[in-house]
């Protein structure tokens, strides 16, 4: 039996919430920062370690921008990231013994 490679970015628990919940985003759309940490439950240093870490491998967008006076960041996957969270879940599948 073939043992699929899986991603080691994605694969950390929090990387892999973090871009499963991005990908159930239209692609294209983003997240404000405190909405994606929010539905994360994850605090914003450890939110921010994962997004570097994501952002590095290309598998997300971080945009700064301010609204009026207030600065916000919004955050998108990233159709690299989305290439390489289907290939990941594909990947899951097959070490689970389902399609290949």
């Amino acid at each position: 039996m073939n043992v699929p490679d899986l991603d080691p970015v994605i694969h950390a628990q929090a990387r892999l919430r973090v871009v499963a919940t991005l990908n159930a985003l239209c692609e294209g759309d983003q997240i404000a920062f405190p909405g994606l940490k929010d539905l994360l439950g994850m605090t914003a240093g450890n939110l921010s370690v994962h997004l570097t870490k994501l952002e590095d491998a290309g598998y997300v967008e971080i945009t700064k921008t301010h609204k009026g006076r207030t600065p916000v960041t919004y955050v998108a996957l990233t159709r690299r990231g989305r290439l390489a969270f289907e290939e990941y879940t594909v990947a899951i599948r097959a070490l689970l013994g389902g399609e290949q």
